[in-house]
């Protein structure tokens, strides 16, 4: 477990004379755990305080003296590259320190338990955890155990709230706004938290949601939500306003859900042919990693309607957003 001092927010960035942002009205939430149980209106908050925050950092590029004092930790028992990182930019960017957990050779491995090693690190004066867990429902079961602010990462195939919010947050950008959209989540339904986080945060701001690919990976049930079931991608393409295609999580099956990757991909991958069915101005997604030539080609992955990269960006904004907010709404519970 190591510990990274930001250099001086200030100093480093000219801002000197900094005047922090005002924050939402009607913020309360001590912890952002899913977007299933976010209003519309909270929704809407976190998304403006990204927006907010990415001006005032340059893109994600500087630092601003928001959060000195405070601090992180990342508590990941899962592999992550994009969400454990860009956590840590996000809170180095407002200027507030991060530590670093990693499962293997910890105190976990000697036989403790998740959440004395979670309040053990809470004694060392963090302000947020962060965490990631194969089970679902671990983040939820810390925010009763800690008194910091508790942050999901990403628990088993339940939610990954940050990764909803900067997909709704590209898409915003690009569009002005989601209501009236048609989004469409391609691939791995079955197994993917962050189909699920956009599901939720999409449908509450007015935005209609297909779920698409095999019927081994899309129960049909999800139409008793509300949500659209298709099993053929060629036949949603001309009305889709949005692609977001999801990988294919092998790691996750007990048996193949296909006869095989090329029969997969022949039917469910965006390439060249596809495009050309889609509107002009279509937004193709990816939460990463991306496997090229599966989900997606590489023509498709790396052309112009492709907006894979800004959604990294975007990724250290809304967590920016949710740093910043969850520690007020945590400064005004322990006010009230």
């Amino acid at each position: 477990m190591t510990t990274t001092p930001t250099d001086d927010p200030a100093s480093a960035s000219g801002t000197q004379g900094f005047v922090p942002p005002q924050r939402p009205a009607g913020w309360h939430r001590r912890h952002l755990l899913d977007l299933e149980s976010l209003t519309a209106a909270e929704i809407t908050a976190l998304l403006d305080a990204a927006e907010t925050l990415k001006r005032l950092t340059n893109q994600c590029r500087h630092k601003i003296p928001l959060l000195g004092g405070r601090t992180l930790a990342n508590l990941f028992f899962e592999n992550s590259t994009r969400t454990r990182n860009s956590f840590s930019l996000a809170a180095k960017r407002l200027g507030a320190d991060t530590v670093e957990f990693s499962s293997a050779g910890s105190s976990v491995s000697k036989g403790e338990t998740f959440i004395d090693t979670a309040k053990t690190i809470q004694a060392m004066g963090v302000d947020w955890v962060v965490t990631r867990h194969p089970s679902p429902g671990t983040p939820h079961q810390l925010s009763r155990e800690l008194n910091c602010c508790v942050l999901n990462a990403g628990d088993g195939a339940h939610e990954h709230p940050t990764q909803g919010l900067l997909d709704m947050l590209t898409i915003r950008e690009h569009r002005g706004r989601l209501e009236g959209l048609t989004v469409a989540l391609v691939g791995d339904i079955a197994h993917s938290r962050t189909a699920r986080s956009n599901m939720w945060g999409l449908r509450k701001l007015g935005a209609h949601v297909i779920v698409c690919g095999p019927a081994t990976l899309v129960s049909p049930r999800w139409e008793e939500l509300g949500f659209e079931v298709a099993h053929d991608l060629d036949d949603i393409l001309d009305r889709c306003d949005v692609l977001n295609l999801l990988r294919i999580q092998f790691e996750r099956f007990a048996s193949r859900p296909f006869p095989s990757v090329h029969e997969y991909a022949n039917r469910y991958a965006m390439n060249g042919r596809r495009m050309r069915r889609c509107r002009d101005d279509i937004l193709i997604m990816a939460p990463g990693p991306i496997n090229r030539g599966v989900e997606i080609t590489p023509e498709v992955a790396d052309g112009p309607q492709s907006v894979i990269l800004e959604q990294v960006t975007n990724g250290i904004a809304v967590r920016m957003a949710a740093l910043w907010l969850l520690v007020g709404g945590s400064d005004e519970a322990d006010r009230g």
